[in-house]
This record gives structure tokens, C-alpha cells and sequence, in this order.
């Protein structure tokens, strides 16, 4: 992590847990899509694996929230001000 760090200088725990978030719940939104392309196409099967991997998005965006909320709460009591 270090070389992105050294582009952006935003590279931080807290940037990954929301980059994670964040492409979680794109993939989320995409698979709904290829879920309703599967209904209309009538592949009832590739429908529900497409379901399948939107809930298991939707579970790591959840859990991305619940890490992200404990790792910036635990900065905030540990930074001064």
C-alpha cells in the first residue's frame, strides 16, 4: 500500500474499508441488473446465482459498514482535540 499512499496520499485503512464499501455495494447494484436481465431472458437459474453473489455484497458492504464504524471510532477517542 505504500506506492498508493505515496500517489494519492490518501491511502489509509479508513480509504480501504470505504473502497471496499463502496465497490461492494457497486456490485450489489450491477448484479440486480444482470438479475433482471437473467428474469427477462427467462434464466431462472442464472438468476438466482445472480442473486446469490448480490447478497453476498450486500453482506460485505455490512460488514465493511461495522469495521469502518469501529475503526473511526476508535480514532476519534484516541485523537486529541
Amino acid at each position: 500500500m505504500k506506492e498508493g499512499k505515496a500517489t494519492t496520499g490518501t491511502r489509509d485503512i479508513t480509504y480501504d474499508l470505504v473502497s471496499i464499501l463502496y465497490h461492494a455495494l457497486q456490485g450489489a447494484e450491477t448484479y440486480d441488473r444482470y438479475c433482471h436481465d437473467a428474469i427477462d431472458s427467462s434464466d431462472y437459474d442464472v438468476a438466482k446465482f445472480f442473486r446469490e453473489v448480490q447478497e453476498e455484497e450486500r453482506r460485505r458492504a455490512d460488514r465493511a459498514k461495522e469495521i469502518l464504524a469501529k475503526v473511526l471510532a476508535s480514532r476519534a477517542r484516541t485523537s486529541p482535540g
